[in-house]
Parts: structure tokens; sequence; C-alpha cells
């Protein structure tokens, strides 16, 4: 299950602007950062919740009494919500700098049911602020960090930052009968690099990950002296998993793919339009769901057991084990005559469909339940 992503943010200096006695206790004195709103905005439609969190030196005291933070204080809360923007939480220490508590910032002592909760994603949150014991309490709760600064990074380039990062992967799976590495980037294109000792299933992972758009690499070390079968099925698994890492939480994907975009079939025994792939005589259709369920649908049949040294039944089987591990629905379909055709066939085309669905066009979570 992926964790709620959390955005903490400092308040003075970050959210608004800080004046030169560092109080903001009077109504005049309050001024929103410019691009807070819509970078917030942004921010929250990629999953974020919002976390304050503040050092207010003395806040009670005599020389900074509480009524005078709490007017600001509400009117800058409603000017947030007046656009759609809530917090969380807000977590303010009233301590000065010399009695060195673990509340105040940089100490996260005020941030450690963050730690506690299994349901926060603490590798996928960040921390924003102005100062460097912002980026001091970032790094001590395990968030990346950034730093607003008259010559550095702005809201806008958090916000870019955070919501275009590219989705990547790496996983390992070791067992008695293989060692795969599976290393993914679906936002970047590049030449597959494909070691697993098979020389015709590395031809086929290649179709994979030059055909879906996607950097794609595996290597494996397998028990090839018995057979192929553990290579192949412990491959699909380490790839599947790492798909399902990747696409983190799924916002802004397609979520539906398809075979292809332009080449039209007619499926006379479905009598329904299909997008299809064609490879000489051989004619292959995929679509799938990356609905988080697993289920797969296989109509083929190969003429020849084995190519190039691979067993045909592995081939569904492979893209079987794939949807497991990945948490897609897959339906595959390829008729032919030339058994090498129809296998490398499936792979294009399930390339084809897989990389429609990746791609990001968005924000929006493609459910209405809320979650895939």
């Amino acid at each position: 299950m992926i964790g709620q992503k959390i955005l903490f943010v400092d308040r003075d200096g970050t959210l608004i602007a800080e004046p030169p006695d560092f109080q903001i206790d009077a109504y005049a004195k309050l001024r929103l950062l410019p691009d807070v709103i819509p970078a917030l905005l942004r921010l929250r439609d990629a999953g974020y919740q919002l976390v304050m969190i503040s050092n207010q030196d003395g806040l009670g005291t005599a020389s900074f009494p509480q009524a005078d933070f709490d007017g600001p204080h509400a009117l800058m809360l409603d000017l947030f919500a007046s656009q759609g923007i809530v917090f969380r939480e807000i977590l303010i220490d009233v301590s000065l700098p010399e009695q060195k508590l673990g509340t105040r910032k940089p100490g996260i002592d005020l941030a450690l049911h963050y730690l506690r909760d299994r349901s926060i994603d603490l590798k996928r949150s960040a921390m924003v602020g102005d100062r460097r014991t912002d980026l001091e309490f970032a790094r001590n709760l395990g968030v990346q960090g950034f730093l607003l600064a008259p010559d550095g990074e702005d809201w806008n380039t958090v916000a870019a930052t955070l919501c275009t990062a590219h989705r990547v992967a790496q996983v390992q799976r070791v067992t008695r009968e293989t060692k795969v590495r599976v290393d993914i980037d679906l936002d970047r294109v590049a030449d597959p690099v494909i070691v697993s000792g098979h020389g015709f299933f590395d031809h086929m992972l290649e179709q994979l990950g030059k055909h879906a758009g996607i950097a794609l690499s595996v290597h494996c070390t397998g028990d090839l002296h018995i057979d192929e079968h553990h290579t192949i099925e412990d491959c699909a698994l380490a790839i599947g998993e790492a798909l399902r890492n990747a696409l983190d939480d799924k916002r802004g994907i397609g979520r539906y793919g398809f075979s292809g975009e332009d080449e039209l079939a007619i499926d006379a025994s479905l009598d329904a339009v299909r997008f299809a792939l064609p490879m000489d005589e051989t004619l292959a259709s995929a679509a799938l769901d990356l609905s988080g369920r697993a289920y797969f649908v296989f109509d083929g049949a190969f003429h020849r057991s084995e190519v190039g040294g691979l067993a045909t039944e592995l081939v569904p089987h492979f893209f079987r084990s794939l949807c497991d591990a990945a948490g897609f629905s897959l339906h595959l379909r390829v008729r032919g005559e030339n058994t090498h055709h129809m296998v490398e066939a499936c792979f294009k085309v399930v390339a084809r469909a897989l990389g429609m669905a990746v791609r990001r066009n968005g924000t929006e979570l493609p459910s209405t339940k809320g979650a895939l």
C-alpha cells in the first residue's frame, strides 16, 4: 500500500513574509509570499497533505502576547482555506533558542508521531522552509528539504520539482534459484539494458522497454543449467514489483492502455474494433488496466513448443507473473504463423499498452474510488 505524502512547511518567511522584527503580531504585517497559493494547490492535487511547523520565539510572553499572534494567524488560515488549502496539523514551538528544547526546529520532537505512523511515507515527503534549521529538520526527519531564498528556490520551483519528479524504482529479488536486479524510470527514454543469460529472452525484454518508452535495466543470474523457467518467472516478478513501486500513487496516469493508437483491426469474433499491432503475418492486441487488481487473459496458440531456446508455454506465464506482481489486468491476444513473430509481437504490443497507461498528463487520480 502506498503511504501518505506529507509536505511540512515553515510559516514565517515561507508561507508569509517575515517582518524585520520577526513577529507577525498585527494584521498590517500579514502578507502572503508570491505564488504560494497556486504552488500549494498543485501540491495538494498531487496528493500531499500539509503540516505547518513553526518556531515562535517566546509566544505567550509579555513581549509576544498570545492574543496578538492569534488574530493574524487565524486570518492567514482563513485566506488559505478560502482557496481550498487546509492543513492536516499545525505544530508550533514557543520556546526560546537558549532553552535548546527538542521541540524547536531543527529538533523533531513535535513531529515524532509522523515517524511512528506507518501510513505516512516519509521517503516521498518533504520540508519547505527559509532557514538552514529547516533543512536540518528535514534531514533529522528523513525527508527531502527545500530552502526558499531570494536567489534560490521559489514556490514554483518547489512545486515543479515535487510534482514532476521521475518515477523510478529499483528492485532486487534474490532466491536460491535466481538473483535479479531491475532498475526502471517511467519518465525517461533510454536504450534497454538486459542481461539475463538467455539471448532470446533478452531480446524480448528489450522490446518491452523500447516500445513502452521507458528506461528499463534488468540483470539476472539464474539456474539456466536446469532450464529457463525460474529466470523468466523471477524477472517478470521483479519487473512487476518495480513497475508497482515506480507508479507511486498513480496520480496523473492514463491508467488504461491499448496496444496502439494508430492501427485498428476488426475482431469479428468479438464484434468489436480493437487496437492491434501487426508483425508481418502476425497480429497481436492487448488492453490493460493499472487497477491494482491482478488478472490475466490470454488468447493464442503457438505452433512450436520453443523458439530461441525459450519454451513458448512460458510466454503467457511471464505476463501472468508480471500482472501478479505489478497489480494490473491484461488481456492479450495473438494470431499468426511464425512463432518468433508471435512471441515478439506479444512483448511489443504489451509494451505499447503499458507505455500508454503509465504516461503522466496531470495530477488527478483516474478512479472514482479515490485509490488505485
